[in-house]
């Protein structure tokens, strides 16, 4: 009787103990290449995959209009607005703008588009609009007058990224 006891008590004890654990957040698995990066430590209730840090480096960037900026190296650039963007406009704009010309809507979503526009070379944008939680949330890749604009490679990952962020839950202080 004792030795029946003895076999099944570890056994039900390591079932008490993974079924009435804390539950922590499932790991997030990034895709090949790229690597999760938590945002609740800037406010975001979400993680983004960014490029892997170990060749280039990392930048977050809290700027003063309340957006986030996030850069790795010099092919990934995203700017998170904690509000949606109003993405009809974004498109009127786009086909009004007769220096920057729109050439192709690559995607065309109700709340997400990628686009080719060209001053004098092809470039290549996106705007992602996501509501997480109760917030809403925009994305957009940022643009540098002072470096060549991102080929159509880098904004896909960037957009990539954007449509398939992760909400993140704040583990409760123990």
């Amino acid at each position: 009787m004792y030795k029946t006891i003895f076999r099944i008590l570890p056994l039900a004890l390591i079932g008490v103990m993974m079924s009435c654990g804390s539950k922590k957040n499932e790991e997030i698995v990034a895709p090949q290449g790229m690597h999760t990066l938590n945002l609740n430590r800037y406010g975001k209730p979400f993680a983004i995959f960014v490029p892997d840090t170990v060749a280039a480096k990392l930048t977050v960037t809290e700027q003063s209009n309340g957006a986030l900026d996030i850069r790795v190296g010099k092919n990934f650039a995203i700017s998170i607005n904690e509000q949606a963007a109003d993405i009809n406009m974004k498109k009127q704009d786009l086909k009004d703008d007769e220096v920057n010309k729109l050439k192709n809507m690559i995607t065309d979503e109700p709340t997400a588009i990628m686009w080719e526009s060209q001053v004098v070379e092809p470039e290549f944008h996106f705007l992602v609009n996501q509501k997480i939680g109760e917030s809403d949330y925009s994305f957009e890749d940022i643009k540098d007058t002072e470096a060549n604009p991102f080929g159509k490679e880098a904004i896909q990952k960037m957009f990539d990224s954007a449509k398939n962020i992760k909400e993140v839950r704040k583990e409760p202080k123990s």
